[in-house]
């Protein structure tokens, strides 16, 4: 089969795989399962019950609004501590560890860390007296003057309360290792000394009175967890994940206002809006115009006025992509802020995912590997958010998507349209334009692509040994017992099969003419991938 690779294909293909960073893949290395945590601030607690039953069981801990403090630093016990909502946890097997929080205030917290001993005391008693689990201690906005202050109240508490009673700490994230700021007055190493855990807090990136960006980058993230495991054990870093994101009014001096997860598709239903998938920070914006004839729409009691709109929120993919550091660390497990806030539909897929388990169809399926990496490398996706699907077939049109992504291709400019069965309102128009200017794909003939066609085994065998140019084949020697040199793919094969993309099956068989499914398309992709990073750029 000739050659319809093009100079720059492969130029292309060289410089992707060369910058092209491996991260580690695979089902949860670690027998234990991954801790999750929750806190719970907004809504009543006649809701909170509702709340918690939505995640489906992957909760482990719940930290309510039940610790505030008055202004002379004592504990100021809040009107939401209810001794029902307790007794449904602990016989839900959750534990209940409320928040301690200074709500900001700088003077509030130091006049608590004055007196600390006291406040230290106070806490533990009413741990004691209202059966709770346990302390997350949440004071921000001090600074490295308050350092050792901070680690010391720690310290006390861990000498005050029962033994049996959890003690965690709310963190600051610190992807730029800064010991000033806000940043100062929480010394990782000292605070993890005497508690459980640390919450890093790995979200507000971008914040109320600054200018427009993601919550939560993935930069961000992941350079605040690689500082966190640098100061102190993984198994003592929880990542805080945000299920609110922040809208921005260019109309206004000021944005960045809170809004829940689960109004955002209420929100942008009311008005023509584009979302965009940023793929450097892997966070979705929204960007939408209200005009002042416009229905009028209320965020968290705030009505939006007339302008240019830009949201930066979480969804499920952005959502996934945080829960996979959890297995490249192997840190602790994840908290999120705040539970309420979050879409349902994130509890059909958060235990799977944080556990490493990305589907429920692949545990100890023969290409599971194969599947966790193209999963990771963006190539291949599940059929849906817990799904992998590895049995399914794969269509033409489905098979051109894994190549161009697999390539880099996808963000490619292109306008025309060359077949008339793949207009431009189709979900792969863009793929299969992209593949035939490239030169990786012909249609059918007479302006046919044939989109939804399914693949045979050889078909596919033929298409990924298109993609390598002449002289990084070998030379022909089929092996396969169902073949011979009359089949008009037994070159493709034979070259496949010697470059290691492609075994057959125990029988000595290839059966070329069977349907490809995913897992099988993945487990070639996956042995590929050298063969492209071979590929001399200078061809």
């Amino acid at each position: 089969m000739g050659k319809l690779f093009s100079n720059k294909l492969i130029k292309s293909i060289g410089i992707l795989l060369l910058i092209l960073t491996f991260l580690p893949y695979g089902q949860a290395s670690a027998s234990k399962t991954k801790f999750n945590m929750s806190y719970l601030y907004f809504g009543s607690t006649n809701q909170y019950i509702s709340f918690v039953d939505k995640t489906k069981g992957s909760l482990n801990v719940v930290s309510p609004s039940y610790f505030d403090l008055n202004e002379d630093g004592s504990l100021k016990l809040t009107a939401k501590i209810d001794s029902n909502f307790i007794k449904e946890m602990h016989r839900r097997k959750i534990k209940v560890v409320p928040f301690l929080s200074n709500h900001w205030s700088r003077e509030v917290a130091r006049a608590a860390l004055k007196n600390r001993e006291r406040l230290a005391q106070e806490i533990a008693d009413a741990v004691v007296k209202y059966n709770l689990d346990g302390i997350n201690a949440d004071l921000e906005n001090i600074t490295e003057e308050d350092q050792e202050d901070y680690v010391d109240f720690i310290k006390l508490l861990r000498q005050k309360l029962p033994k049996e009673k959890e003690l965690s700490v709310a963190v600051m994230a610190n992807p730029n290792g800064r010991g000033t700021g806000i940043n100062g007055g929480h010394d990782y190493k000292g605070l993890a000394q005497h508690s459980d855990y640390l919450m890093v807090m790995a979200y507000d990136e971008s914040y109320r009175g600054g200018p427009a960006g993601p919550v939560a980058s993935m930069n961000f993230v992941e350079k605040s967890i690689q500082y966190a495991v640098k100061q102190v054990p993984a198994d003592k870093v929880v990542l805080g994940i945000p299920f609110y994101g922040r809208y921005w009014n260019a109309a206004e001096s000021t944005g960045g206002y809170g809004i829940h997860l689960s109004q955002i598709d209420a929100l942008l239903s009311k008005y023509k809006h584009v979302v965009t998938f940023d793929d450097k920070s892997k966070s979705p914006k929204a960007t939408f115009t209200i005009k002042a004839e416009d229905e009028k729409f209320s965020v968290l009691g705030r009505e939006l006025e007339p302008g240019n709109y830009t949201v930066w929120y979480e969804n499920e993919e952005s959502i996934k992509y945080k829960l996979r550091l959890v297995q490249k660390y192997n840190i602790k497990g994840t908290g999120s802020w705040s539970l309420g806030q979050e879409n349902a539909q994130v509890w059909n897929y958060y235990h799977l995912w944080l556990n490493g388990r990305y589907y429920s169809d692949i545990d100890n399926h023969w290409a599971q590997d194969a599947i966790l990496e193209m999963d990771i490398r963006g190539w291949m996706k599940g059929t849906s958010s817990t799904q992998f699907s590895p049995s399914r077939t794969l269509n033409r049109a489905e098979t051109v998507e894994i190549l161009v992504k697999a390539m880099g291709l996808q963000d490619k400019t292109v306008s025309s349209q060359s077949f008339k069965d793949v207009p431009k309102s189709h979900w792969a128009w863009r793929e299969i334009e992209i593949a035939k200017e490239y030169g990786m794909i012909q249609g059918k003939g007479n302006g046919i692509f044939a989109p939804g066609e399914v693949l045979t085994r050889e078909q596919v065998a033929a298409m990924l040994d298109n993609l390598l140019p002449e002289e990084a084949t070998a030379t022909q020697q089929n092996r396969f017992k169902d073949m011979t040199p009359l089949d008009w793919s037994y070159g493709a094969v034979s070259m496949m099969s010697n470059r290691g993309v492609i075994n057959g099956f125990e029988d000595g068989t290839f059966r070329p003419k069977e349907k490809i499914t995913r897992a099988q398309m993945a487990a070639m992709m996956q042995k590929m991938i050298p063969l492209l990073e071979n590929i001399p750029l200078n061809q």
